[in-house]
């Protein structure tokens, strides 16, 4: 079973910046738990990454079976900021699958 993945990217639709500049990893964290060490750990589907210069998130799309809610969070974030989606082949989506 292949793994389908989605970027978010840090990027308007509009070419611009997004702010807050760390909006990814509030993103993580948002859905990161604390290990028996105490420390955490960032969800399986979601992943910071910085891609072509731009602050990214990639989200796995198992998410939406594993945390429906979550994943329809993720999608209205991304919808009411008009965040770039892209696939990881880098091309354009409108919004992250449904």
């Amino acid at each position: 079973m292949s793994t389908q993945e989605i970027i978010i990217e840090g990027l308007t639709k509009a070419g611009k910046p997004f702010r807050p500049s760390d909006w990814v990893d509030r993103m993580c964290s948002t859905y990161a738990t604390f290990g028996e060490d105490r420390k955490l750990r960032y969800s399986p589907y979601l992943k910071p990454r910085v891609i072509n210069g731009v602050r990214c998130l990639v989200v796995d799309t198992k998410l939406k079976d594993v945390n429906p809610e979550g994943y329809a969070q993720l999608r209205q974030f991304a919808d009411e900021n008009q965040l770039g989606i892209k696939d990881m082949e880098g091309a354009a989506l409108e919004s992250l699958p449904a």
